[in-house]
């Protein structure tokens, strides 16, 4: 993965040297749900004009209901400073072709969690490529929508920055004004890098958790009730909404496929170990759990890698 190490004024992508200083007053946030709401709580919280609106104008109320900013109507300022296109992958290149042709924004970012795909296609629509830096802040909630947004729901978080090619290092160094003012870090990083890196990190480990938690579905309250913090730790992430979990997969499918293969290798062959030794000890079989013991400690030394804890 190429990525540059984040400096409290400037980021250099590519040798590109960033404007420092840079001071972002209005934005648009196109997408009131927890992330969209998320960052216009934050940047309103700096004091930043922000401008809500969301295919659901109820949505968009309720954000400004809780402090997230206007809702965007014909008084707003065009074009605003940025644009923060807050929604789903699929719809990334066309909403950003639709408020480019508008006028809306200087400069345009996203945050879905897939960035090849929605580059590429927007590339394909025509978009400026020049002005718009793709991004995606790695944090978020299992619950969704604005109600559930906080102001500090990135802070000292990465947020990865993946611009095209095409793209000016001004409007690289405008979208790392918004990942600071929020509080997070900018990276800069390769987009379909960037899409295996995730596939890793977040889309795989949510399908994981939701086929542990499809356990209970109907399990007996018998086994509900000894249910204790561990299985509540491993399923907390399947609460996450299917319908917009579903298109993020759809959107990351290549990558995703590839982790959950070798995490489905590796489950066949613990079943197998534990098959056999079920089987082995009622006719007095020797233990053949070398692939339990195998997994269990590569378990244990990647969770110590992940924790910062590693021996």
């Amino acid at each position: 993965m190429r990525t540059s190490t984040p400096h409290p004024d400037h980021d250099e992508p590519g040798g590109r040297a960033l404007p420092s200083a840079i001071l972002v007053r209005r934005v648009v946030v196109i997408g009131a749900g927890l992330i969209g709401t998320s960052i216009a709580l934050a940047m309103s919280a700096r004091g930043t004009t922000v401008w809500l609106t969301d295919r659901d104008p109820a949505t968009a109320e309720l954000a400004a209901g809780l402090g997230a900013g206007k809702v965007l109507d014909d008084s707003a300022d065009h074009p605003a400073d940025l644009a923060i296109l807050a929604v789903p992958p699929a719809a990334v290149a066309t909403t950003l072709r639709d408020a480019q042709k508008c006028g809306l924004a200087r400069i345009y970012t996203d945050v879905a969690s897939v960035k090849a795909g929605p580059l590429a296609e927007a590339a394909r629509l025509g978009c400026d490529m020049s002005v718009f830096v793709g991004g995606h802040p790695m944090g978020g909630r299992e619950r969704s929508g604005p109600a559930a947004a906080r102001a500090d729901l990135f802070l000292g978080r990465p947020w990865a920055l993946c611009p095209s090619d095409q793209c000016d290092a001004s409007a690289i160094g405008v979208v790392s004004a918004l990942v600071r003012g929020c509080g997070a870090r900018p990276l800069i990083v390769d987009a379909a890098a960037h899409d295996q890196a995730v596939a890793l990190v977040s889309h795989a480990p949510h399908v994981v958790s939701s086929a542990m938690a499809a356990r209970f579905g109907d399990a007996p309250e018998s086994v509900l009730g000894l249910v204790g913090q561990g299985v509540r730790d491993v399923t907390r992430i399947a609460a996450g909404d299917p319908q917009l979990w579903l298109g993020i997969l759809a959107a990351n499918a290549g990558p995703v496929a590839e982790v959950l293969e070798d995490v489905s290798h590796d489950l066949a062959l613990t079943a197998s170990a534990l098959r056999e030794r079920s089987i082995g000890e009622t006719a007095g079989a020797v233990d053949v759990c070398a692939d339990v013991t195998d997994l269990l400690l590569r378990g244990e030394k990647g969770r110590a890698r992940i924790t910062g804890q590693a021996r």
